[in-house]
């Protein structure tokens, strides 16, 4: 288990049992951040949540690097996201996956759908769409306005999805109601994240999820979608999403990480504050791996708050 760990293998389908190899059967833990800037606490507090179930429960951890949204990716970030991960003593298991270099994939799941009739071409532009709650159905039967670039939706008539999250307890949503059909490759022709996260999660046999509560509403169109595809679901945690003092999302301007100088050790130990492991003052003394080994004996998925959002001191 190395930062550094290479591997011969490309296909995460193919290899995921070799990844798995010495952790306990079953249990396959990922880490997916976007480059879109610099890691900040926030993906952080996330990764560390993610790795802790991992490793506590004797699982493999892999990293992927979402970056499917090309125009929004800034150049360098995901290497230095790595190198972050690295200087905070993460060790993923096998080659970091890149959703860039996957778009056969999406495409293949894609024409599954298409070809059970579950998809159609839509035509709506974000503008006209901006003051909808849910998708309110124009192209179903046909793109409104034909012959200009065109998104395309799988038809959602009943979808209500409940799940039992481990750290959140039931969720329940009706899909139709909530999301109406849902987008899964935009009208630019890039794959909707919800596509592909299903088919990246298959395709490695993540088992366990632990993100953000950002996401929580998200989790039953994505279970929705695996049913649609006969893929497996993971069993999900979400974790308090950290919010500024005064309420408002965690800005990556004022919370990022820097990827040189400074000592990771505290902000590692803030970290494992705000999981609610309560580590005592000599954890100041070790090191960054013995701090990573206390952690891990103290983990239980039990021991994060409980509440959606989780507000930080200044």
């Amino acid at each position: 288990m190395n930062a550094a760990k290479s591997s011969t293998a490309t296909e995460t389908t193919d290899t995921a049992d070799a990844r798995s190899g010495g952790y306990r059967a079953g249990y396959v833990g990922r880490f997916a951040p976007s480059p879109t800037g610099d890691l900040h606490l926030g993906s952080l507090y996330t990764a560390a949540a993610s790795f802790l179930d991992a490793r506590a429960n004797g699982g493999c951890w892999l990293v992927r690097v979402e970056d499917l949204d090309g125009p929004r990716v800034v150049p360098g970030s995901a290497d230095g996201i790595l190198r972050t991960l690295s200087r905070f003593g993460f060790e993923w298991d096998g080659e970091v996956v890149h959703q860039s270099d996957r778009a056969a994939r999406y495409a293949a799941a894609l024409d599954d759908l298409r070809a059970r009739g579950l998809t159609f071409h839509c035509s709506c532009s974000r503008l006209q769409l901006a003051e909808d709650e849910r998708y309110p159905g124009h192209c179903r039967n046909g793109p409104l306005k034909p012959g200009t670039p065109c998104a395309t939706r799988v038809r959602v008539d009943e979808a209500t999805i409940q799940f039992t999250d481990r750290i959140q307890g039931t969720f329940r949503q009706d899909v139709a109601a909530a999301v109406g059909d849902m987008l899964v490759r935009r009208r630019d022709q890039l794959f909707a994240y919800v596509l592909a996260v299903v088919v990246d999660d298959a395709a490695a046999r993540v088992t366990h999820v632990v993100r953000g509560a950002d996401l929580l509403d998200n989790t039953p169109r994505q279970i929705h979608l695996q049913r649609l595809l006969g893929l497996p679901a993971p069993d999900y945690a979400h974790v308090p999403l950290l919010m500024e003092p005064d309420g408002k999302k965690l800005a990556k301007s004022s919370r990022s990480v820097q990827l040189d100088g400074g000592a990771p050790l505290p902000l590692l130990i803030k970290v494992f504050d705000l999981l609610n492991l309560s580590p005592p003052p000599e954890l100041n003394l070790a090191t960054v791996p013995e701090a990573w080994n206390w952690a891990t004996a103290k983990w239980n998925i039990d021991r994060p708050p409980k509440r959606l959002t989780s507000l930080l001191e200044r």
